[in-house]
């Protein structure tokens, strides 16, 4: 697929992180982009900044989807690009015991709900959506070509850690969505991938010192440091561009293999 002014996309999460470095790279090759996300005065700010579209979207909830759908065609056409960015992460044993206590807890069901919510059926959901209407367009490549989703998992699907589960059912739930999604769509000539990214410099890794994150960035065996979002970026432009890519999941980690904590 060759981008440019011709096409259009949408980047979940894209006010920061990922999504963030996501959507200045598809602006910087001339693609009209349109963020999704729920942090309102960030998103505007970095649509004023680059010049895209900004619509305030939660992607678990149906309503939010379709009205921040509609303002995103209404400005830049139908999208041939997805990429879901958005997610959340959060952390607790599966059953623990209350530090200097007696008191077991069970892990917090509306915590483990949520973060599925948020992270694997927010995913589909932009993913069915989006993909029902690439589906309503013609061909773009001269293989009958309609577009490409990116979903973003996370090494965690493979090797979570100690108080990861819930985060990393969700990732892994993505990683596994994505083959029979690219077979589901492969006949309308629309693209699934997916990337599980290791250790990324993202705003999260704002609140730890700095020789926390050095510490993280010398686990990985190489390069010795934290993912840089461009970096990601890069990967997701090139997953677009090079249409022999479908139905893989592709680590992005410095040959980093997590430990159990």
């Amino acid at each position: 697929m060759e981008l440019g002014s011709s096409l259009s996309a949408i980047v979940t999460g894209g006010a920061s992180g990922l999504g963030e470095a996501t959507a200045r790279n598809l602006t910087e090759a001339g693609v009209r982009v349109s963020i999704f996300d729920m942090q309102e005065d960030r998103g505007e700010a970095l649509a004023a900044e680059i010049g895209v579209n900004f619509c305030k979207c939660d992607v678990t909830d149906e309503a939010s989807v379709d009205a921040a759908l509609e303002k995103a065609r209404a400005a830049n056409g139908q999208e041939r690009i997805l990429i879901n960015c958005a997610g959340i992460a959060f952390a607790q044993k599966t059953a623990s015991r209350k530090r200097d206590s007696d008191v077991i807890m069970p892990h917090d069901l509306a915590a483990f709900t949520k973060v599925i919510h948020v992270n694997l059926i927010g995913t589909f959901h932009m993913a069915s959506k989006c993909s029902a209407g690439m589906m309503s367009t013609d061909p773009i490549t001269e293989d009958g070509g309609r577009g490409v989703i990116v979903s973003t998992a996370s090494v965690a699907a493979v090797e979570g850690q100690i108080g990861q589960a819930a985060y990393a059912a969700s990732k892994g739930g993505v990683a596994a969505l994505t083959m029979p999604m690219a077979r589901d769509l492969s006949r309308e000539g629309i693209r699934v991938m997916a990337i599980l990214p290791g250790l990324f410099y993202t705003p999260m890794f704002d609140t730890l010192p700095k020789d926390v994150q050095d510490a993280l960035g010398a686990s990985v065996p190489f390069p010795s440091r934290l993912g840089k979002p461009a970096e990601y970026a890069t990967l997701v432009r090139h997953i677009c561009e090079n249409d022999m890519l479908n139905g893989e999941t592709i680590r992005l980690d410095g040959a980093l293999r997590m430990a159990p904590r």
